[in-house]
Protein backbone atom coordinates (compact mmCIF):
# COMPACT_ATOMS: atom_id res chain seq x y z
CA UNK A 1 0.00 0.00 0.00
CA UNK A 2 2.77 2.58 1.05
CA UNK A 3 4.70 1.10 -2.44
CA UNK A 4 1.51 2.18 -4.32
CA UNK A 5 0.97 5.62 -2.20
CA UNK A 6 4.61 6.99 -3.32
CA UNK A 7 4.91 5.47 -6.95
CA UNK A 8 1.86 7.80 -7.10
CA UNK A 9 3.26 10.82 -5.65
CA UNK A 10 6.14 10.39 -7.80
CA UNK A 11 4.24 10.09 -10.49
CA UNK A 12 2.58 13.40 -10.19
CA UNK A 13 5.83 14.75 -9.50
CA UNK A 14 7.00 13.91 -12.66
CA UNK A 15 4.28 15.11 -14.35
CA UNK A 16 4.21 18.39 -12.76
CA UNK A 17 8.06 18.92 -13.47
CA UNK A 18 7.09 18.06 -17.48
CA UNK A 19 4.19 20.24 -17.25
CA UNK A 20 4.11 22.67 -20.09
CA UNK A 21 4.11 26.27 -18.70
CA UNK A 22 2.28 27.98 -21.18
CA UNK A 23 -0.51 25.56 -21.94
CA UNK A 24 -4.42 26.77 -21.38
CA UNK A 25 -6.52 29.73 -21.89
CA UNK A 26 -5.10 32.96 -20.06
CA UNK A 27 -6.78 36.30 -19.77
CA UNK A 28 -5.59 40.00 -19.35
CA UNK A 29 -7.41 43.07 -18.22
CA UNK A 30 -5.83 45.59 -19.77
CA UNK A 31 -7.51 49.70 -18.75
CA UNK A 32 -8.39 51.50 -21.44
CA UNK A 33 -8.60 55.28 -21.79
CA UNK A 34 -12.53 56.27 -20.23
CA UNK A 35 -12.17 54.08 -17.12
CA UNK A 36 -12.87 51.19 -19.58
CA UNK A 37 -11.27 47.59 -18.89
CA UNK A 38 -11.07 44.89 -21.57
CA UNK A 39 -10.38 41.22 -21.80
CA UNK A 40 -7.96 39.96 -24.15
CA UNK A 41 -7.66 35.94 -24.27
CA UNK A 42 -4.22 34.02 -24.91
CA UNK A 43 -5.27 30.56 -26.19
CA UNK A 44 -2.08 28.91 -26.27
CA UNK A 45 -0.98 25.37 -26.83
CA UNK A 46 2.58 23.78 -25.47
CA UNK A 47 3.66 21.40 -28.06
CA UNK A 48 7.50 19.88 -26.42
CA UNK A 49 9.73 23.12 -27.79
CA UNK A 50 6.60 24.44 -29.88
CA UNK A 51 3.75 26.82 -28.95
CA UNK A 52 0.63 27.27 -31.16
CA UNK A 53 -2.67 28.68 -30.44
CA UNK A 54 -4.50 32.20 -30.59
CA UNK A 55 -4.76 35.51 -29.55
CA UNK A 56 -9.08 36.27 -28.45
CA UNK A 57 -8.65 40.43 -29.01
CA UNK A 58 -11.15 42.14 -26.29
CA UNK A 59 -13.28 38.99 -27.43
CA UNK A 60 -13.99 40.24 -30.75
CA UNK A 61 -11.60 38.88 -33.24
CA UNK A 62 -9.74 35.86 -33.46
CA UNK A 63 -6.26 36.13 -34.63
CA UNK A 64 -3.09 33.63 -34.81
CA UNK A 65 0.02 33.51 -32.98
CA UNK A 66 2.98 35.16 -35.52
CA UNK A 67 6.49 33.67 -35.19
CA UNK A 68 5.83 32.00 -31.76
CA UNK A 69 8.15 30.62 -29.79
CA UNK A 70 9.95 29.14 -26.64
CA UNK A 71 12.91 31.10 -24.68
CA UNK A 72 14.23 29.70 -22.16
CA UNK A 73 11.65 29.59 -19.27
CA UNK A 74 9.90 32.37 -21.80
CA UNK A 75 7.49 32.40 -24.64
CA UNK A 76 7.23 35.15 -27.58
CA UNK A 77 4.68 36.04 -30.03
CA UNK A 78 3.41 38.42 -31.94
CA UNK A 79 0.13 39.30 -33.30
CA UNK A 80 -1.56 40.88 -36.79
CA UNK A 81 -2.33 43.95 -34.67
CA UNK A 82 -1.94 44.49 -31.29
CA UNK A 83 1.79 44.54 -31.24
CA UNK A 84 4.34 41.58 -29.73
CA UNK A 85 4.15 39.37 -26.67
CA UNK A 86 6.68 38.44 -24.02
CA UNK A 87 5.13 36.22 -21.53
CA UNK A 88 7.13 35.07 -18.27
CA UNK A 89 5.63 32.74 -15.87
CA UNK A 90 5.24 33.72 -11.93
CA UNK A 91 3.94 30.93 -9.91
CA UNK A 92 0.35 30.33 -11.20
CA UNK A 93 -0.05 33.18 -13.15
CA UNK A 94 1.64 34.66 -16.69
CA UNK A 95 3.88 38.22 -16.80
CA UNK A 96 3.10 39.66 -19.94
CA UNK A 97 5.08 42.39 -21.73
CA UNK A 98 3.12 43.75 -24.82
CA UNK A 99 4.89 45.95 -27.22
CA UNK A 100 3.63 48.40 -29.45
CA UNK A 101 4.91 49.04 -32.39
CA UNK A 102 8.35 48.40 -31.89
CA UNK A 103 8.36 51.98 -29.04
CA UNK A 104 5.99 51.83 -26.51
CA UNK A 105 4.87 48.62 -23.82
CA UNK A 106 2.27 48.03 -21.69
CA UNK A 107 2.84 45.41 -18.37
CA UNK A 108 0.45 43.14 -17.53
CA UNK A 109 -0.89 39.86 -15.13
CA UNK A 110 -2.11 37.02 -17.23
CA UNK A 111 -4.33 34.91 -15.22
CA UNK A 112 -5.54 31.14 -16.12
CA UNK A 113 -9.46 30.48 -16.99
CA UNK A 114 -11.71 28.57 -18.74
CA UNK A 115 -11.30 28.19 -22.40
CA UNK A 116 -15.45 29.25 -22.34
CA UNK A 117 -14.75 32.43 -21.03
CA UNK A 118 -13.02 33.35 -24.45
CA UNK A 119 -16.33 32.26 -26.34
CA UNK A 120 -18.88 34.43 -27.94
CA UNK A 121 -22.45 34.44 -26.09
CA UNK A 122 -24.88 32.52 -28.17
CA UNK A 123 -26.22 33.65 -32.17
CA UNK A 124 -29.58 35.64 -31.36
CA UNK A 125 -31.97 34.54 -34.51
CA UNK A 126 -31.78 36.80 -37.00
CA UNK A 127 -35.13 37.83 -38.94
CA UNK A 128 -35.71 37.42 -42.59
CA UNK A 129 -34.20 39.49 -44.56
CA UNK A 130 -36.78 42.25 -45.90
CA UNK A 131 -36.57 45.57 -47.54
CA UNK A 132 -36.09 48.42 -45.22
CA UNK A 133 -37.68 51.71 -46.78
CA UNK A 134 -35.48 54.31 -48.16
CA UNK A 135 -34.32 57.07 -45.54
CA UNK A 136 -34.33 59.79 -48.25
CA UNK A 137 -30.43 60.98 -46.65
CA UNK A 138 -27.13 61.68 -48.38
CA UNK A 139 -28.46 62.06 -52.11
CA UNK A 140 -24.84 62.88 -52.47
CA UNK A 141 -21.85 61.04 -51.01
CA UNK A 142 -21.68 62.17 -47.00
CA UNK A 143 -18.56 64.57 -46.14
CA UNK A 144 -17.07 65.04 -42.99
CA UNK A 145 -14.89 64.02 -40.33
CA UNK A 146 -13.85 60.84 -38.36
CA UNK A 147 -11.54 60.44 -35.47
CA UNK A 148 -10.22 57.18 -36.13
CA UNK A 149 -7.68 57.59 -38.81
CA UNK A 150 -5.40 60.22 -36.98
CA UNK A 151 -6.26 59.96 -32.81
CA UNK A 152 -7.26 56.49 -32.04
CA UNK A 153 -8.76 55.52 -28.93
CA UNK A 154 -7.20 59.01 -27.56
CA UNK A 155 -10.44 60.74 -29.09
CA UNK A 156 -12.44 62.35 -26.10
CA UNK A 157 -14.92 64.98 -25.93
CA UNK A 158 -12.63 68.10 -26.51
CA UNK A 159 -11.31 66.37 -29.35
CA UNK A 160 -14.55 66.60 -31.52
CA UNK A 161 -15.88 69.84 -30.40
CA UNK A 162 -12.25 71.15 -31.59
CA UNK A 163 -12.36 69.01 -34.92
CA UNK A 164 -16.08 70.83 -34.87
CA UNK A 165 -14.62 74.23 -34.53
CA UNK A 166 -11.54 73.74 -36.68
CA UNK A 167 -14.19 72.55 -39.35
CA UNK A 168 -15.73 75.66 -39.52
CA UNK A 169 -12.89 78.28 -39.12
CA UNK A 170 -11.18 76.24 -41.70
CA UNK A 171 -13.59 76.92 -44.43
CA UNK A 172 -14.33 72.99 -44.76
CA UNK A 173 -17.99 73.69 -43.05
CA UNK A 174 -18.01 76.04 -46.68
CA UNK A 175 -16.70 73.71 -48.65
CA UNK A 176 -19.56 71.32 -48.02
CA UNK A 177 -17.91 68.96 -45.13
CA UNK A 178 -20.89 68.51 -42.56
CA UNK A 179 -20.52 65.40 -40.45
CA UNK A 180 -18.06 64.97 -37.55
CA UNK A 181 -17.96 61.37 -36.43
CA UNK A 182 -17.01 59.73 -33.12
CA UNK A 183 -15.35 56.48 -34.46
CA UNK A 184 -14.03 53.23 -31.48
CA UNK A 185 -14.09 53.85 -28.12
CA UNK A 186 -16.39 56.03 -26.80
CA UNK A 187 -18.64 53.09 -25.19
CA UNK A 188 -19.06 52.58 -21.24
CA UNK A 189 -21.37 49.67 -21.33
CA UNK A 190 -24.52 49.77 -20.21
CA UNK A 191 -26.76 50.98 -17.21
CA UNK A 192 -29.40 48.66 -15.38
CA UNK A 193 -32.02 49.27 -17.88
CA UNK A 194 -29.67 48.24 -21.04
CA UNK A 195 -28.97 51.47 -21.88
CA UNK A 196 -25.88 52.31 -23.60
CA UNK A 197 -23.68 55.10 -21.48
CA UNK A 198 -20.66 56.82 -22.74
CA UNK A 199 -17.80 56.67 -20.75
CA UNK A 200 -15.66 58.84 -19.00
CA UNK A 201 -14.43 60.53 -22.29
CA UNK A 202 -17.81 61.77 -23.09
CA UNK A 203 -19.43 63.02 -20.19
CA UNK A 204 -22.36 64.11 -21.79
CA UNK A 205 -23.41 62.75 -25.23
CA UNK A 206 -26.15 64.48 -25.82
CA UNK A 207 -24.64 68.21 -24.76
CA UNK A 208 -21.81 67.15 -27.22
CA UNK A 209 -24.61 66.88 -30.00
CA UNK A 210 -25.77 70.29 -29.25
CA UNK A 211 -22.70 72.09 -29.14
CA UNK A 212 -21.84 70.64 -32.33
CA UNK A 213 -25.25 71.21 -34.10
CA UNK A 214 -25.01 74.62 -32.90
CA UNK A 215 -21.93 75.33 -35.09
CA UNK A 216 -23.91 74.36 -38.06
CA UNK A 217 -22.66 70.76 -38.35
CA UNK A 218 -24.04 67.05 -37.45
CA UNK A 219 -22.86 64.33 -34.67
CA UNK A 220 -22.18 61.08 -36.10
CA UNK A 221 -20.81 57.83 -33.76
CA UNK A 222 -19.86 53.89 -34.56
CA UNK A 223 -21.27 50.86 -33.13
CA UNK A 224 -20.83 46.92 -33.76
CA UNK A 225 -23.58 44.51 -34.77
CA UNK A 226 -21.55 42.00 -32.13
CA UNK A 227 -21.13 41.86 -28.71
CA UNK A 228 -18.08 44.11 -28.50
CA UNK A 229 -16.60 46.63 -31.11
CA UNK A 230 -13.05 46.16 -32.87
CA UNK A 231 -11.56 48.13 -29.96
CA UNK A 232 -13.54 45.31 -27.78
CA UNK A 233 -15.90 48.25 -26.43
CA UNK A 234 -19.05 47.59 -26.01
CA UNK A 235 -21.33 46.23 -29.38
CA UNK A 236 -25.10 46.65 -30.03
CA UNK A 237 -26.16 42.82 -30.39
CA UNK A 238 -29.26 42.18 -29.42
CA UNK A 239 -29.97 45.72 -27.99
CA UNK A 240 -29.98 47.38 -31.50
CA UNK A 241 -33.56 49.00 -30.99
CA UNK A 242 -33.07 50.44 -27.98
CA UNK A 243 -29.10 51.72 -28.94
CA UNK A 244 -30.81 53.58 -31.87
CA UNK A 245 -33.61 54.57 -30.01
CA UNK A 246 -30.84 56.28 -27.60
CA UNK A 247 -28.80 57.37 -30.30
CA UNK A 248 -32.10 59.24 -31.66
CA UNK A 249 -32.09 61.20 -27.90
CA UNK A 250 -28.87 62.20 -27.68
CA UNK A 251 -29.49 64.02 -31.32
CA UNK A 252 -26.77 61.70 -33.41
CA UNK A 253 -27.06 62.43 -37.29
CA UNK A 254 -25.10 59.64 -38.56
CA UNK A 255 -23.62 55.79 -37.73
CA UNK A 256 -21.16 53.89 -38.53
CA UNK A 257 -21.93 50.02 -37.84
CA UNK A 258 -18.52 47.87 -37.85
CA UNK A 259 -18.94 44.07 -38.16
CA UNK A 260 -15.84 43.18 -35.73
CA UNK A 261 -16.91 40.51 -32.96
CA UNK A 262 -20.27 39.89 -35.13
CA UNK A 263 -17.77 37.51 -37.35
CA UNK A 264 -17.14 35.29 -33.87
CA UNK A 265 -20.96 34.75 -33.82
CA UNK A 266 -22.60 34.82 -37.60
CA UNK A 267 -21.10 34.04 -40.77
CA UNK A 268 -20.57 35.95 -44.14
CA UNK A 269 -24.10 34.88 -45.02
CA UNK A 270 -25.87 36.45 -42.23
CA UNK A 271 -24.45 39.80 -43.08
CA UNK A 272 -27.47 41.45 -44.51
CA UNK A 273 -30.09 40.18 -42.23
CA UNK A 274 -27.76 41.47 -39.02
CA UNK A 275 -27.11 45.00 -41.00
CA UNK A 276 -31.20 44.88 -41.42
CA UNK A 277 -31.90 44.74 -37.91
CA UNK A 278 -30.04 48.07 -37.13
CA UNK A 279 -31.63 49.60 -40.55
CA UNK A 280 -34.76 49.11 -39.25
CA UNK A 281 -34.20 49.93 -35.46
CA UNK A 282 -33.29 53.65 -37.50
CA UNK A 283 -35.93 53.71 -39.51
CA UNK A 284 -37.71 53.58 -36.44
CA UNK A 285 -36.50 55.54 -33.97
CA UNK A 286 -37.66 58.94 -34.79
CA UNK A 287 -34.67 61.08 -36.02
CA UNK A 288 -33.31 60.39 -39.72
CA UNK A 289 -29.60 59.09 -39.00
CA UNK A 290 -27.21 58.16 -41.99
CA UNK A 291 -26.60 54.79 -42.20
CA UNK A 292 -22.78 53.50 -43.05
CA UNK A 293 -21.72 49.67 -42.93
CA UNK A 294 -18.20 48.73 -42.41
CA UNK A 295 -17.91 45.23 -43.13
CA UNK A 296 -15.09 45.59 -45.13
CA UNK A 297 -16.82 44.74 -48.58
CA UNK A 298 -17.64 41.64 -46.59
CA UNK A 299 -20.63 39.51 -48.78
CA UNK A 300 -21.00 41.48 -52.10
CA UNK A 301 -22.30 44.29 -49.54
CA UNK A 302 -22.94 46.65 -52.98
CA UNK A 303 -25.82 43.74 -53.71
CA UNK A 304 -27.55 44.01 -50.87
CA UNK A 305 -26.71 47.32 -48.82
CA UNK A 306 -29.52 49.58 -49.84
CA UNK A 307 -32.07 47.06 -49.19
CA UNK A 308 -31.11 46.71 -45.02
CA UNK A 309 -31.50 50.66 -45.16
CA UNK A 310 -28.13 51.75 -45.50
CA UNK A 311 -26.79 54.46 -47.43
CA UNK A 312 -23.08 53.59 -48.00
CA UNK A 313 -21.18 50.47 -47.63
CA UNK A 314 -17.15 49.84 -47.00
CA UNK A 315 -15.98 47.76 -49.94
CA UNK A 316 -12.64 47.15 -48.96
CA UNK A 317 -10.70 46.04 -45.66
CA UNK A 318 -9.06 49.50 -43.71
CA UNK A 319 -6.92 51.69 -45.47
CA UNK A 320 -3.50 52.71 -44.40
CA UNK A 321 -1.81 56.27 -44.92
CA UNK A 322 0.63 54.99 -47.39
CA UNK A 323 0.47 54.55 -51.65
CA UNK A 324 0.25 51.14 -51.91
CA UNK A 325 -2.84 50.71 -49.61
CA UNK A 326 -4.21 53.73 -51.53
CA UNK A 327 -3.60 53.26 -54.74
CA UNK A 328 -4.35 49.05 -54.20
CA UNK A 329 -7.92 50.04 -52.56
CA UNK A 330 -8.58 53.11 -55.26
CA UNK A 331 -7.83 51.45 -58.47
CA UNK A 332 -10.01 48.69 -58.01
CA UNK A 333 -13.52 50.09 -57.77
CA UNK A 334 -14.04 50.29 -61.50
CA UNK A 335 -16.69 47.39 -61.41
CA UNK A 336 -18.85 48.61 -58.50
CA UNK A 337 -19.71 51.47 -60.33
CA UNK A 338 -23.13 50.38 -61.04
CA UNK A 339 -24.06 50.02 -57.49
CA UNK A 340 -23.84 53.69 -56.66
CA UNK A 341 -26.13 56.46 -56.91
CA UNK A 342 -28.25 59.11 -54.98
CA UNK A 343 -28.82 57.76 -51.38
CA UNK A 344 -26.83 54.46 -51.56
CA UNK A 345 -22.61 55.03 -52.35
CA UNK A 346 -19.78 52.57 -52.51
CA UNK A 347 -17.48 53.62 -50.04
CA UNK A 348 -13.46 52.70 -50.09
CA UNK A 349 -12.97 54.07 -46.51
CA UNK A 350 -12.27 57.23 -45.20
CA UNK A 351 -9.38 60.16 -46.76
CA UNK A 352 -5.56 59.86 -45.18
CA UNK A 353 -5.20 62.95 -46.89
CA UNK A 354 -2.99 65.32 -44.45
CA UNK A 355 -1.81 62.29 -42.26
CA UNK A 356 2.03 62.65 -43.34
CA UNK A 357 2.14 58.90 -44.66
CA UNK A 358 2.26 60.39 -49.08
CA UNK A 359 3.52 63.01 -50.55
CA UNK A 360 1.36 66.03 -51.67
CA UNK A 361 1.18 64.76 -55.13
CA UNK A 362 -0.06 61.05 -53.91
CA UNK A 363 -2.84 63.18 -51.23
CA UNK A 364 -4.05 64.98 -54.38
CA UNK A 365 -4.25 61.76 -56.41
CA UNK A 366 -5.84 60.29 -53.77
CA UNK A 367 -8.83 63.02 -53.38
CA UNK A 368 -9.26 62.80 -57.06
CA UNK A 369 -9.66 59.29 -57.19
CA UNK A 370 -12.14 59.33 -54.41
CA UNK A 371 -14.45 61.99 -56.36
CA UNK A 372 -14.36 60.58 -59.18
CA UNK A 373 -15.63 57.50 -57.73
CA UNK A 374 -18.02 59.63 -55.73
CA UNK A 375 -16.81 57.95 -52.38
CA UNK A 376 -17.91 59.55 -49.33
CA UNK A 377 -15.51 62.44 -48.42
CA UNK A 378 -14.44 61.82 -44.56
CA UNK A 379 -11.67 63.12 -43.83
CA UNK A 380 -9.26 61.33 -40.81
CA UNK A 381 -6.52 64.06 -40.36
CA UNK A 382 -6.42 66.82 -37.25
CA UNK A 383 -8.21 69.47 -38.51
CA UNK A 384 -6.30 72.04 -35.94
CA UNK A 385 -3.02 71.76 -37.27
CA UNK A 386 -3.11 70.65 -41.13
CA UNK A 387 -0.69 72.55 -42.87
CA UNK A 388 -1.51 74.57 -46.04
CA UNK A 389 -1.04 72.32 -48.79
CA UNK A 390 -3.91 69.82 -46.88
CA UNK A 391 -6.28 72.51 -46.86
CA UNK A 392 -5.87 73.53 -50.18
CA UNK A 393 -6.84 69.26 -51.25
CA UNK A 394 -9.14 69.38 -48.93
CA UNK A 395 -11.11 72.05 -49.61
CA UNK A 396 -10.38 72.82 -53.50
CA UNK A 397 -14.32 73.42 -54.31
CA UNK A 398 -13.47 72.75 -58.08
CA UNK A 399 -12.58 68.99 -57.36
CA UNK A 400 -15.23 68.77 -54.42
CA UNK A 401 -17.94 69.31 -56.97
CA UNK A 402 -17.08 66.20 -59.04
CA UNK A 403 -17.56 64.01 -55.92
CA UNK A 404 -20.75 65.80 -55.30
CA UNK A 405 -22.50 66.26 -58.65
CA UNK A 406 -26.32 65.47 -58.82
CA UNK A 407 -26.16 62.69 -61.37
CA UNK A 408 -24.11 60.38 -58.44
CA UNK A 409 -22.37 58.49 -60.98
CA UNK A 410 -19.53 56.57 -60.21
CA UNK A 411 -16.00 56.92 -62.26
CA UNK A 412 -14.55 53.47 -64.28
CA UNK A 413 -11.61 53.09 -65.84
CA UNK A 414 -11.48 53.85 -69.32
CA UNK A 415 -8.38 52.86 -70.83
CA UNK A 416 -4.95 52.05 -69.05
CA UNK A 417 -0.95 51.52 -70.59
CA UNK A 418 2.18 52.43 -69.55
CA UNK A 419 1.25 53.07 -66.33
CA UNK A 420 -0.71 55.80 -67.21
CA UNK A 421 -4.81 55.51 -66.24
CA UNK A 422 -8.09 57.21 -67.57
CA UNK A 423 -11.24 57.22 -64.77
CA UNK A 424 -14.11 59.26 -66.15
CA UNK A 425 -17.85 59.75 -64.69
CA UNK A 426 -20.29 62.18 -66.18
CA UNK A 427 -21.75 64.64 -64.93
CA UNK A 428 -25.29 66.12 -64.24
CA UNK A 429 -24.72 69.38 -66.50
CA UNK A 430 -23.03 67.60 -69.65
CA UNK A 431 -19.29 66.60 -70.11
CA UNK A 432 -16.98 64.53 -68.19
CA UNK A 433 -15.01 64.65 -65.04
CA UNK A 434 -11.70 63.13 -66.28
CA UNK A 435 -8.73 62.16 -64.09
CA UNK A 436 -5.44 60.67 -66.05
CA UNK A 437 -3.46 59.26 -63.31
CA UNK A 438 0.64 58.14 -63.65
CA UNK A 439 0.97 54.96 -61.42
CA UNK A 440 4.23 55.08 -61.93
CA UNK A 441 7.16 55.74 -59.43
CA UNK A 442 8.66 58.54 -62.15
CA UNK A 443 7.16 61.39 -63.37
CA UNK A 444 6.00 60.13 -67.16
CA UNK A 445 4.50 61.85 -70.00
CA UNK A 446 1.30 60.99 -71.23
CA UNK A 447 -0.19 61.76 -75.21
CA UNK A 448 -3.93 60.51 -75.31
CA UNK A 449 -6.58 61.06 -78.24
CA UNK A 450 -10.13 62.08 -77.54
CA UNK A 451 -11.49 59.26 -78.31
CA UNK A 452 -9.43 57.41 -75.84
CA UNK A 453 -11.78 60.13 -73.63
CA UNK A 454 -14.68 58.16 -74.44
CA UNK A 455 -15.16 61.29 -76.96
CA UNK A 456 -15.77 61.42 -80.39
CA UNK A 457 -14.35 64.62 -81.57
CA UNK A 458 -12.40 67.56 -79.90
CA UNK A 459 -13.92 68.67 -76.76
CA UNK A 460 -15.43 72.76 -76.98
CA UNK A 461 -13.89 73.53 -73.30
CA UNK A 462 -11.51 71.86 -71.34
CA UNK A 463 -10.71 73.06 -67.07
CA UNK A 464 -8.22 71.79 -64.75
CA UNK A 465 -9.35 71.14 -61.69
CA UNK A 466 -5.88 71.06 -59.86
CA UNK A 467 -4.45 74.25 -62.02
CA UNK A 468 -8.17 76.02 -61.48
CA UNK A 469 -7.43 76.98 -65.46
CA UNK A 470 -9.28 76.83 -68.87
CA UNK A 471 -7.36 75.12 -71.07
CA UNK A 472 -7.47 75.48 -75.18
CA UNK A 473 -7.90 71.79 -76.57
CA UNK A 474 -5.64 70.39 -79.33
CA UNK A 475 -7.22 69.02 -82.77
CA UNK A 476 -5.61 65.53 -81.68
CA UNK A 477 -5.83 65.21 -77.93
CA UNK A 478 -4.44 65.78 -74.41
CA UNK A 479 -0.68 65.27 -74.03
CA UNK A 480 1.56 66.43 -70.47
CA UNK A 481 4.08 65.33 -68.19
CA UNK A 482 1.94 63.82 -64.82
CA UNK A 483 4.48 63.61 -61.69
CA UNK A 484 5.36 60.20 -60.22
CA UNK A 485 2.28 59.17 -58.76
CA UNK A 486 0.44 62.26 -59.58
CA UNK A 487 -2.88 62.81 -61.30
CA UNK A 488 -4.41 65.58 -63.76
CA UNK A 489 -8.09 66.24 -63.18
CA UNK A 490 -10.15 67.81 -65.89
CA UNK A 491 -13.76 68.86 -66.86
CA UNK A 492 -14.17 67.75 -70.63
CA UNK A 493 -17.52 69.48 -72.32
Amino acid sequence: MKRSLVAAALGLLLASANAAVFDGTWRIDLSRPGGVTLHTFLILHEKGTQLEGKVVLNRSVDLPLRQPRLEGSDAAFSIEWGGAYRLHPEGDKLRVTIIYGGTSQEEATAIRVPEADANPPAAIPLPAVEAVPANGLARTPPMGWNSWNHFGEKVDDATVRQAADAMVSNGMAAAGYVYINIDDTWEGGRDATGKMVPNTKFPDMKALADYVHSRGLKLGIYSSPGPVTCGGYEGSYGHEEQDARTFAEWGIDYLKYDWCSAGRIYQDSDLPAAYQKMGRALARCGRPIVYSLCEYGAGDVWTWGTKVGANLWRTTGDIQDNWKSMSEIGFNQSRLAPSAGPGHWNDPDMLEVGNGGMSNAEYRTHFSLWCLLAAPLIAGNDLQTMSAATREILNNREVIAVDQDPLGRQAQRRAAQAGIEIWSRPLAAGGLAVGIFNRNDQESPAALSWAQFGLPAKPKALRDLWQHCDLEPAADGWQGRIPAHGVVLLIVK
